[in-house]
């Protein structure tokens, strides 16, 4: 044999053997999926399978059931309630709810339209932010039928009510650029209650709802794998209870709304690094990415996984806000009024994780706080610069920018609005750490599995994987980076959460 012909041999078995990997891999990711041939017999089944009990979950139980379905949900830990119940129960909502409309609010669904589509991210979903808008105030009077409590109470401050009003400004409708991009109106919808207790409060009526109508619900039940037909249909459940291995079959359709995946650190680096170094991952201790995972073994394509919310909650009080937001170049990058999920992501996802707050004495935190800790404290601009380490002269130069035009009730740069925007003048000057492994920082992750309008799973050449359905967290949804307000989440869960369920159930919208 040839020398040649042994470098041909040699190549031809490393092709060979680069494509046996390659056929390996292929194996190793379609290996999250059971053959049904492999189940012996299905433990239990269901004509609707509902993996989580947070808002997507339970709405689309409720509407499965009212569909005519026999719906069994399950829930991975022992509680029910998922992270919605943990949140503070806000639902973006407008085009003029009975709500907006007793309080004597103008909104149509051309405004909410705007401020959805054109206020955050590039290339959102608009398909499913118009039809959202189009039948937001039908979905608030549903909310309101399933026993959820709102009040006749408008709040004017920035920040969720503490006290018991369920109609706010939630997001950054006020701050500009928004402003310039559609008429604002209050779209916050939340539970009369006090407190932060309105995602305890939603959940409650919910949950309510769901028994009654005959859901059966099941805790700690651990979903692990998706069991699909020979023809790529998804049949039922492999899951885990009280240490048993079991199977649940799904008649008509299998519905997976496991929330996001904050928790699982590894999926979280991998995906969303900019998140992972935040302070404070939030939400249920069941968000380990289950549900996504289980849809990508099956096909099922998934969108904006580097996405979610990074929240830097500066306000209240909102004196705070007549300081500035500087990053490690000693210069100003945003309204300090935007709404905090939108300050966030500015410094998480464009400032490389670090921001001070720069406060005088007026603009400083009155009392002991401890979300934002004092990194330098002195009685000009330039000493605060120098213990920051900033470039020579650039905090001084951004100041004296900023109280020229702040003096004349302007603000050049980023248009904050006249009731923040004053000089900063009077010692003692503060910067306060806004950094993300310093500061309060809290996340959660928006990027989940391809749904259509109607929660069908979608795979990467946009066809349906029959008998997958998806909502909330677990899918890729309404909300996006930077998130612009609250209660785009729990509307979205809520909303398509439904027509999910209607779906899975093969009722038609």
């Amino acid at each position: 044999m040839t020398a040649d012909s042994d470098r041909d041999n040699i190549s031809r078995r490393q092709l060979l053997a680069a494509v046996g990997a390659g056929a390996a891999a292929a194996v190793t990711v379609g290996a999250g999926a059971l053959p049904a041939s492999s189940v012996g017999s299905w433990d239990a089944q269901a004509d609707v399978l509902i993996v989580g009990s947070g808002a997507a979950g339970v709405s689309a139980a409720i509407e499965a059931r009212a569909a005519g379905a026999g719906v069994l949900l399950l829930e991975s830990l022992s509680r029910l309630g998922g992270a919605s119940a943990m949140s503070g129960g806000v639902v973006y909502a407008g085009g003029g709810t009975a709500l907006q409309k007793a309080l004597g609010v103008d909104d149509n669904v051309e405004a909410m339209y705007d401020f959805l589509s054109r206020a955050g991210a590039p290339h959102p979903p608009l398909d499913k932010i118009q039809l959202y808008c189009e039948q937001s105030a039908a979905h608030f009077d549903w909310l309101v039928a399933q026993g959820v409590p709102y009040l006749e109470k408008f709040s004017a401050a920035k920040g969720l009510p503490m006290g018991d009003e369920s109609l706010y400004f939630s997001g950054t409708e006020l701050a500009w650029p928004a402003w310039e991009l559609a008429r604002p109106a209050p779209r916050g919808h939340v539970p009369g209650v006090t407190g932060m207790n309105g995602g305890r409060r939603l959940m409650q009526a919910l949950l309510a709802r769901a028994e009654s109508v005959g859901v059966e619900m099941r805790t700690a039940v651990v979903a692990r794998r998706l069991v699909t037909e020979s023809d790529g249909r998804v049949a039922g459940l492999r899951v885990e209870a009280d240490g048993q291995v079991q199977h649940i079959k799904a008649r008509r359709g299998l519905l997976l709304a496991a929330g996001g995946f904050i928790h699982n650190r590894e999926m979280l680096r991998q995906y969303a690094p900019e998140l992972y170094d935040c302070s404070v991952p939030w939400g249920n201790a069941g968000d380990q990415g289950d549900g996504i995972n289980m849809g990508i073994a099956v096909g099922a394509a998934a969108l904006r996984m580097h996405q979610g919310f990074a929240i830097a909650p500066i306000y209240p009080p909102e004196n705070v806000l007549s300081g500035i937001l500087v990053n490690e170049s000693g210069q100003r990058f945003i309204s300090e009024e935007s709404y905090h999920g939108v300050l966030g992501d500015a410094i998480a996802f464009h400032q490389r994780g670090r921001a001070w707050l720069i406060t005088d004495q007026r603009s400083s935190f009155a009392g002991h706080q401890d979300n934002f800790l004092p990194v330098a404290r002195g009685n000009s601009i330039g000493e605060i610069a120098a213990r920051l380490d900033l470039p020579k002269g650039a905090l001084q130069h951004t100041v004296a920018y900023y109280n020229r035009h702040a003096a004349n009730g302007d603000d050049p740069m980023f248009r904050k609005s006249r009731d923040y925007l004053r000089p900063l003048q009077g010692p003692p000057y503060t910067a306060w750490d806004l950094s993300v492994e310093k500061a309060f920082f809290a996340a959660h992750t928006f990027g989940g599995l391809h749904t259509t309008i109607d929660g069908a799973v979608v795979n990467s050449f946009g066809e349906q994987i029959p008998g997958l359905y998806a909502a909330g967290r677990t899918t890729a949804g309404l909300p996006m980076a930077p998130y612009i307000a609250s209660g785009l989440s729990v509307g979205d869960c809520t909303f398509f959460g439904r027509r999910a369920g209607r779906a899975a159930a093969g009722a038609t919208s």
